[in-house]
């Protein structure tokens, strides 16, 4: 099944998959920061986008599932606020460059041969001093895989996230906070429980 369809087909239903409350990483981070233009790859049902708008931000979102975007706009007009939302993969999405104050990637996790391109990619997009947050599965969450098939995570090992790789991919970045992290997941069905993920909090430099 192409990528595409499996989250059409995971996004049909009623029910938002990964909740509707924001990433708990995301919440933290955001408190501290001055609301600007903030875009969020790989957005899905657009919980965290969708946060992002009530508290100030103007948000920028995309996905590649047509059901993601039907989803996170229902739950924007539901929370009386708006996100620019755009059906669009990775590798033809297009922004300014320089135009993002922020760049949340929470849980946006590419095949590995194209992760740092995406990567850099996505980093174009962001303004000198614009912040990075990103959490998302380590290379260990295959063990809490096996244990908890619910907390969440690709199959698909090279998709996981390695805190050395990410350094590089983000080498032009002062790193604020970069660690692995074995925490407790309460995101809807998909992620719940136990899990390992990786934390970054970094600056453009």
């Amino acid at each position: 099944m192409a990528q595409k369809d499996f989250w059409n087909e995971r996004y049909c239903n009623e029910e938002y998959i990964y909740g509707t409350l924001p990433n708990e990483y995301l919440k933290g981070k955001l408190k501290d920061l001055k609301p600007g233009k903030i875009l969020f790859p790989a957005e899905g049902e657009g919980r965290n986008a969708v946060y992002a708008a009530v508290k100030g931000w103007e948000c920028e979102a995309f996905d590649q599932s047509e059901e993601g975007n039907k989803k996170a706009l229902l739950w924007a007009s539901k929370n009386n606020t708006e996100i620019s939302y755009t059906v669009s993969n990775v590798e033809n999405v297009e922004y300014p460059n320089s135009s993002f104050d922020a760049l949340a990637m929470i849980y946006t996790h590419f095949s590995g041969g194209l992760r740092r391109t995406f990567h850099r990619k996505l980093c174009e997009f962001l303004k000198p001093g614009g912040y990075l947050i990103l959490e998302g599965f380590s290379k260990l969450q295959q063990e809490y895989q096996q244990r908890n098939p619910q907390s969440g995570g690709p199959r698909d090992s090279e998709m996981l996230y390695d805190l050395e790789e990410l350094k590089r991919d983000f080498e032009n970045f002062e790193i604020k906070e970069a660690v692995v992290k074995t925490i407790v997941l309460n995101e809807g069905d998909h992620h719940k429980g136990e899990a390992s993920v990786v934390r970054i909090f970094a600056v453009k430099k």
